[in-house]
């Protein structure tokens, strides 16, 4: 069974940093695109970045990117989210999720959801 476990939320201020990890079990990991996502309240989820099992083919949402970084340990299955500079808009749950097929933005093309981390970014 999979499982997925995010970590590393917290209360932060605008311009701080915070890395987020997704421990991942039950399945083999190592070549498959694992995505971030996050929901702030009130809103739908929404894409945040993906990875590939090189790191190399990465993508982002345009309102992240040159600020974050997603990366992977695949020895430890783990994926990591590296947030810079962030900001009050970057508040809300975060969630990993494993992609399977479709476009990377679309929630609907993942098959697992670890329980997601809040992070909340103050002015």
């Amino acid at each position: 069974q999979v499982q997925l476990v995010e970590s590393g939320g917290g209360l932060v201020q605008a311009g701080d940093s915070l890395r987020l990890s997704c421990a991942a079990s039950g399945g083999t990991f190592s070549s498959t695109r694992m995505g971030w996502f996050r929901q702030a309240p009130g809103k739908e989820r929404e894409f945040v970045a993906v990875d590939n099992w090189s790191g190399v083919h990465t993508y982002y949402a345009d309102s992240v990117k040159g600020r974050f970084t997603v990366s992977r340990d695949n020895g430890k299955n783990t994926v990591y989210l590296q947030m810079n500079s962030l900001k009050p808009e970057d508040t809300g749950f975060y969630y990993c999720a494993v992609h399977r097929i479709g476009p990377y933005t679309n929630p609907d093309a993942y098959a697992y959801w670890g329980q997601g981390t809040r992070v909340t970014v103050s002015p």
